[in-house]
């Protein structure tokens, strides 16, 4: 996982809690780099994983919940990191069709190990969106918050629904979005 996603938590956890509470989630964590990422290194998405279990551990809250709200968060920081993806798009169902095509391609061209998930559109139009999230990471959760985000970023309801469709080795999860 690249390490940008773990500054960006560290920020999230900074911005929510606390720089102190931040410290105290790397600690109780035990993961081996001790918390020392740079936006560019690939580090062990278990260490994700331990970090947000300790934090759901700390705050009480489920990890599933803390992984939507850093994936709202993760959204706010990719606009206002890369606003050149957001250039003339208008719609969030547009958006979210131009991330294997375009935003993919071109974290794929700055980081050719980036180990990205794949997104299949299945259905695209002003009111249904449909798309296939496959990861060997299983970060449902994550994309889930960046969609919710996503949504309100373009002021657009839509109801998101989801299904399990595989998750060994490859997690699939359809997300359908309904104005």
């Amino acid at each position: 996982m690249k390490g940008v996603v773990f500054t960006e938590f560290f920020e999230f956890v900074e911005e929510t809690y606390s720089p102190e509470f931040l410290q105290e989630t790397i600690a109780d964590s035990q993961i081996a780099s001790g918390g020392v990422y740079t936006s560019v290194g690939t580090y062990p998405v278990c260490e994700m994983g331990a970090l947000v279990g300790s934090l759901s551990k700390r705050t009480g809250h489920d990890s599933s919940q803390l992984l939507k709200l850093f994936g709202r968060h993760l959204f706010r920081y990719f606009h206002a990191s890369s606003p050149h993806f957001f250039e003339g798009v208008t719609c969030p169902f547009d958006f979210l069709a131009s991330v294997e095509t375009k935003i993919h391609v071109d974290v794929k061209k700055l980081y050719p190990d980036a180990e990205l998930p794949t997104f299949e559109i299945l259905e695209h139009n002003q009111d249904r969106f449909v798309m296939n999230y496959k990861s060997a990471r299983g970060l449902g959760d994550l994309c889930e918050g960046l969609i919710e985000e996503c949504l309100l970023h373009f002021k657009k309801q839509a109801s998101i629904s989801r299904e399990l469709k595989s998750e060994d080795p490859v997690t699939v999860i359809q997300f359908s979005l309904q104005a």
